[in-house]
């Protein structure tokens, strides 16, 4: 049974019609929380003030969503669930939820007229759960898909993917939504789903893959990732840990940070173990390839679009 660190729960909202989604992270009372952006075309919003320099020293939730920017609309839902909870920072006046949210391009796989809405992001919160996280073709990895440098036509599914790991009394888990231009690689080094025809991969051809440019690769990507732990880190310490996990994203998608992607980490800690920041940014990272390989290995087959995992 897999069980999420102690506060946080993981939700989905899965539309499997319309193919489209999105995945919240609810995060216990005095979480902090960075990001990094590496991506060119990210789709964001709340995330300046995730920025080590910003006073802003907690967050309620994190929301991944399809949708493109429309789907920025579902932290609506996800707000106003927090709010009659009331859970948010206190101001004077009133408590108000910090749900920094980022987006991936979805819009080229299912109806292009739905998209994620208040109402998918509050549902999301409904069926949040802190074990046995759901993984593959769900919430906002439904209508993903991975190894686009070689055109669409040659794509896969990718999907939602958790991974966890301890370390004595440290905890590192990550979720990952995987929507990436370039194919997914297994820890052996070779192509575990990516650009291929009749079940052969390009890659294995191609290792330095050209981007087939003008095969309609802009703005169809993105990779997000959000990692948490129970190690005490400061909000400069975990832009740090944000950073090395870009260094895992890298080592699990070939070629990662194009200029078509809008690759986005976030890094979050609520807990008070000691624990060398060197060592947790590398298991942030190992988590973040973990999650991003499970993504593709839960996948299912959706709208004729080939998948590592069964069909549906």
């Amino acid at each position: 049974m897999q069980k999420l660190l102690e506060g946080f729960r993981i939700g989905h909202y899965t539309d499997l019609q319309a193919l489209t989604g999105c995945t919240v992270v609810l995060c216990p009372d005095n979480t902090c929380a960075s990001c990094e952006v590496r991506g060119s075309s990210p789709g964001s919003r709340e995330l300046a003030l995730l920025a080590p320099e910003k006073s802003m020293q907690e967050v309620h939730a994190i929301l991944l969503t399809g949708g493109s920017a429309f789907g920025l609309a579902a932290a609506t839902g996800v707000v106003q669930w927090l709010e009659e909870r009331n859970v948010g920072y206190q101001t004077p006046w009133a408590k108000v939820p910090i749900v920094p949210t980022a987006v991936v391009f979805d819009l080229n796989v299912g109806d292009t007229s739905v998209r994620p809405d208040a109402l998918a992001g509050y549902q999301a919160c409904v069926n949040a759960r802190d074990v046995d996280v759901e993984e593959g073709s769900v919430g906002a990895g439904t209508g993903t898909t991975v190894g686009k440098w070689k055109g669409i036509e040659y794509w896969m599914k990718g999907g939602v993917g958790f991974a966890s790991v301890q370390h004595g009394d440290l905890i590192v888990q990550g979720l990952a939504v995987v929507n990436s231009v370039g194919d997914v690689i297994g820890s052996d080094g070779r192509v575990l789903a990516g650009a291929q025809k009749d079940g052969k991969y390009f890659g294995d051809e191609e290792p330095h893959r050209p981007l087939a440019r003008g095969k309609i690769l802009k703005h169809t990507n993105t990779t997000l990732v959000v990692v948490w732990t129970n190690a005490d880190l400061s909000k400069l310490q975990l832009f740090r840990i944000a950073q090395r996990m870009h260094d895992g994203m890298a080592r699990a998608i070939v070629p990662a940070h194009t200029s078509y992607d809008g690759d986005v980490t976030f890094a979050l800690s609520h807990g008070s173990v000691s624990a060398d920041l060197d060592l947790v940014g590398e298991l942030a990272a190992l988590q973040t390839g973990s999650a991003i390989r499970s993504a593709v290995r839960s996948a299912r087959s959706l709208n004729g679009i080939p998948a590592l995992g069964s069909s549906t």
